[in-house]
């Protein structure tokens, strides 16, 4: 994947379970996906982390670790033939990761990381940095920048929503121009951008509800792509269960976005 080129797209999704629970599920998650997606026409991506290393709680589930992690993810991509990305939370993993993966993923709360971005930059490989809570998105420039120092040329940038108070979220869809302007793909986070970050004490809560709203605007006002979780019994995933999105409900909001991004290429 060192090209991506989206012309003969109209979206990209980026999709799959918050962590990698079993191969069996990430096989069907992503089958399912991919077949909604070839459909449409749309680019499809499939995402799963190995270790959730930023859980609101230490009881929490983390996820099978590197090994077996990359063990499922490259069968992912052998059987189904779609790339795949994975999130890294430490340099000493880049070289590991970069070898199976086609995007490495730098999440949200380490988007300043500067031997990270780096590290990622260094592996010819995509880079998705999604953009801190914390962060304005005229920063994200300095994180692409970073990114291209150390040889990267693939960037792409994910919205996830900007802290507002405690256990809040809100979306700034200007800062979604803002990034574009940097020329790399700009990609909206629908489900994590419902979240209320550890509200319920040790874990998250999360108003899923509002993912369809959001990825509609988001599309509506140009992103390049949707990037959303889901599970086909989100009530009991063991990760971000309270904004993840059924699967069976995939195929509908996809089919409403395609017509929107269809409808705005032809936009002057």
């Amino acid at each position: 994947m060192s090209e991506l080129d989206l012309s003969q797209s109209p979206l990209l999704v980026i999709a799959g379970p918050c962590v990698i629970e079993s191969a069996e599920l990430c096989l069907s998650i992503a089958r399912h996906v991919k077949s909604v997606c070839e459909t449409l026409r749309l680019t499809y991506i499939f995402k799963a982390s190995f270790d959730k290393a930023n859980r609101s709680s230490n009881a929490s589930f983390r996820g099978p670790g590197v090994t077996e992690g990359l063990r499922v993810l490259e069968r992912v991509k052998g059987e189904l033939g779609v790339p795949v990305l994975t999130d890294v939370h430490e340099t000493q993993q880049v070289e590991t990761v970069a070898k199976i993966v086609d995007i490495l993923q730098v999440p949200a709360f380490l988007a300043r990381q500067t031997d990270l971005l780096a590290g990622c930059g260094s592996t010819g490989r995509w880079v998705n940095v999604k953009k801190g809570q914390f962060m304005s998105p005229q920063e994200m420039g300095n994180a692409i920048e970073k990114i291209r120092s150390a040889g990267g040329k693939n960037v792409m940038l994910t919205e996830r929503g900007t802290f507002f108070g405690y256990n809040r979220l809100v979306n700034d869809f200007t800062g979604l121009a803002v990034m574009k302007s940097f020329g790399c793909p700009v990609v909206f986070d629908i489900t994590h951008s419902t979240q209320q970050p550890a509200a319920m004490g040790n874990q998250s809560g999360g108003n899923p509800q509002y993912s369809p709203l959001l990825a509609r605007a988001a599309v509506a006002a140009g992103v390049d792509g949707l990037f959303l979780e889901c599970h086909p019994d989100p009530k009991n995933a063991r990760s971000d269960a309270a904004t993840m999105m059924h699967l069976a409900d995939v195929e509908p909001l996809l089919a409403q976005c395609a017509q929107l991004a269809g409808l705005r290429r032809t936009w002057k």
